[in-house]
């Protein structure tokens, strides 16, 4: 196979999806050809900035430009940013300025940070030598179990909810809600203090709320969140952005409350099972939820919104219909990534039913050995197996945590064996490990990981 005149060499192909293309391979190859160093920076909040040392070939103009569109994708989607120097080539920031301005082919990403760092988003040029400094900043956070502590994780499909004393969740519960398809902001309110009370009442007082969810999130404050997709601009401003602080204090005047990107979440309940840190963290749920925590077991304040970062770059990839942009995680490594295949595989699906109910119909087709259920989760591990190398050129990880409801029972197995397949056959380099928790902690461990918050 070739793709820009790159060859694709792949031992392994997801047997649902037989015109994908990893990035991990595409970029593998296309660096191979490549010898002009280029450097991408990204600047967020505060002056914090990530640079990422790469090279292009100088001649195929058409791959070189789309390595760096993906990459700058990658970069933000990842650490976050709403200024971007490309340095050492003019053109291709040309090309890069056109892509995230108005009308153009990255114009959803350019105005989604904006909106999330609240500053216009800019493309600049400079040469190498003047490439911005790296300056990042990392903070301790989480680990904390002492005392009467309410964990809260929202979901797409479900929210969890886990009282917890002393370290030891002494209540769990698993809540169906559909928050996503839902434009009423006091439905989402309604679900969240309904939780909150239930843990509540499991224990002789309150001392502490985390919360884990999707989103973006900035002193407790939601900036952006695909949960509450369907509700109005102006209720979101009014009655979401505070929603959590809100909720909290119907719990208590003054309780201590924080709330994380359920990636990070994700990353942390890693870090506390494993006892080690350099975790990367996936939720694979409603959406695709990353978090990373560092070699000093330190959030990184990066965005960690993998949904959104390339992982396949067929041109016939599916389109998320949030960001118009195909080839993104969250088609792959979600419900929405079960779904796109079952119907590859020839499952016929309720189109009234929500997400997580044709979620588990495959997970029950599987629970009775259907094989075409088996190889839309076969399939999932062989996307996984090509995209984890890809993450790690970018985090450095020793260790990947899967969670969320896709990895629940003999499906989870399955993305597991399919990953380690193809991460031995075709990145031996690749030494990171792989961890996959006990059943009941890859359901309900972010929201016990939240209390410690």
């Amino acid at each position: 196979m070739k793709f820009l005149g790159i060859d694709i060499p792949m031992k392994n192909t997801p047997a649902l999806d037989s015109g994908y293309v990893p990035m991990s391979v595409f970029a593998r190859e296309f660096l191979k050809q490549a010898s002009k160093p280029i450097a991408i920076a990204v600047e967020r909040n505060d002056g914090l900035t990530a640079v990422y040392h790469t090279k292009v070939t100088g001649t195929n103009a058409e791959a070189d430009k789309y390595y760096i569109d993906r990459t700058v994708k990658f970069l933000l989607w990842a650490k976050g940013g709403f200024c971007v120097t490309i340095c050492g080539d003019d053109d291709i920031a040309d090309y890069i300025a056109k892509a995230y301005s108005e009308g153009g082919s990255r114009a959803f990403d350019a105005t989604f940070m904006a909106r999330v760092y609240e500053k216009p988003f800019t493309v600049k040029a400079v040469t190498l030598t003047d490439c911005p400094a790296e300056r990042e900043k990392s903070k301790p956070v989480g680990g904390n179990l002492s005392g009467c502590r309410i964990g809260f994780d929202a979901g797409g499909s479900d929210r969890k909810v886990s009282a917890v004393i002393d370290g030891e969740a002494v209540y769990s519960e698993e809540v169906v809600w559909h928050p996503k398809i839902n434009p009423d902001p006091q439905y989402h309110f309604d679900g969240i203090v309904s939780a909150m009370k239930t843990a509540a009442s499991k224990m002789p007082r309150v001392d502490a709320i985390g919360v884990s969810s999707a989103g973006i999130y900035i002193d407790n404050r939601t900036m952006v969140a695909s949960l509450f997709l369907k509700v109005p601009q102006d209720k979101f401003d009014e009655q979401v952005k505070d929603i959590y602080i809100r909720a909290a204090a119907e719990i208590g005047a003054d309780l201590p409350l924080n709330v994380a990107n359920d990636g990070d979440v994700t990353a942390l309940a890693g870090a506390m099972e494993l006892g080690d840190n350099a975790v990367l963290g996936i939720a694979m749920g409603t959406s695709e939820a990353g978090g990373f925590v560092d070699e000093d077991g330190n959030i990184t304040g990066w965005l960690n919104e993998l949904a959104f970062a390339p992982v396949d770059a067929a041109p016939g990839a599916m389109e998320d219909e949030w960001s118009g942009d195909i080839g993104c995680g969250v088609k792959y490594f979600s419900q929405d990534g079960v779904i796109k295949l079952a119907g590859h595989a020839g499952i016929e699906l309720d189109a009234n039913a929500a997400p997580g109910e044709k979620l588990k119909v495959v997970q029950e087709l599987l629970a009775n050995d259907d094989p075409r259920a088996v190889q839309v989760f076969e399939s999932i591990g062989i996307y996984l197996g090509h995209t984890l190398p890809y993450y790690h050129e970018f985090y450095g990880f020793r260790h990947v945590l899967l969670l969320g409801r896709v990895m629940s029972g003999e499906g989870g197995n399955l993305i597991l064996a399919g990953a380690k397949k193809v991460l031995a056959e075709e990145y031996p380099a690749c030494t990171f490990n792989v961890h996959v928790p006990d059943e009941k902690s890859r359901r309900v461990g972010q929201s016990v990981a939240a209390a410690s918050l």
